[in-house]
């Protein structure tokens, strides 16, 4: 099935604790992976979430390379052909192989800008990114630390599937990310995200809007979560 613009827009109007929910409700049944295990770090937290087709690869950077230069320039310059000829809709997804103990940031203010004119919707990397205050604007980074330096940082492998945070990601794969973590979205899923959204937005503000009316108490609960029970069940 393809989705137009309008559907991501959807998606990425709610946070990705949500859309976890979402996947849920579609599938009817509770999740137990699918999603991050670890903590996030979004280099603005003040922009949306972002959603797209997982573009992959992998990167290393603690150590200097034993690969001739050549190879290294080469591979550079295909992943940056991978990464400029992405579908619409696609975000960059990176692991970095020097993981927990990343050093080398990959994603500072000129790779962002190559990557948002590239038309990526922003990136997800367990690695290091750096120049806060420089990115490209409105280019969100989702990473796992934080440093100075690029280190010894060159591609690896372009292409393949990636961990991050314990999740394990397809070249393809719907993704959404923002600073609580990531999900992939199950294709067989995909279909029915906005109608779920819809419903489990509607029938959280049954507690939502009773918890914040004037003398709400433990009776007032009950009587309100009964009535979201019952709508889980239609």
């Amino acid at each position: 099935m393809i989705f137009d613009k309008a559907y991501f827009d959807a998606l990425r109007s709610v946070d990705t604790p949500t859309i976890a929910n979402a996947i849920e409700v579609v599938l009817g049944k509770r999740q137990g992976d699918g999603f991050t295990r670890k903590t996030v770090l979004a280099a603005d937290p003040t922009l949306p979430p972002i959603c797209g087709y997982a573009r992959t690869s992998k990167i290393k950077a603690a150590a200097p390379t034993t690969e001739d230069s050549d190879v290294i320039a080469t591979r550079r310059m295909a992943y940056y052909k991978y990464m400029a000829d992405s579908p619409e809709h696609s975000i960059a997804v990176l692991e970095d192989l020097d993981y927990p103990d990343c050093v080398g940031a990959y994603w500072g203010e000129i790779n962002t800008s190559v990557h948002k004119g590239f038309g990526l919707g922003g990136t997800l990397t367990n690695g290091v990114m750096r120049d806060l205050d420089a990115l490209a604007p409105g280019y969100q980074v989702i990473a796992g630390s934080i440093g100075p330096s690029h280190a010894y940082v060159r591609v690896k492998e372009i292409d393949t599937a990636v961990t991050l945070f314990d999740l394990t990601i397809q070249p393809g794969d719907m993704v959404h990310a923002d600073k609580h973590g990531a999900v992939v979205i199950p294709k067989d899923a995909q279909a029915g995200m906005l109608d779920a959204i819809k419903k489990m937005i509607e029938r959280e503000k049954i507690v939502l809007d009773a918890a914040s009316k004037e003398g709400f108490n433990f009776e007032l609960f009950q009587q309100a979560w009964a009535e979201f029970e019952a709508q889980r069940e239609k």
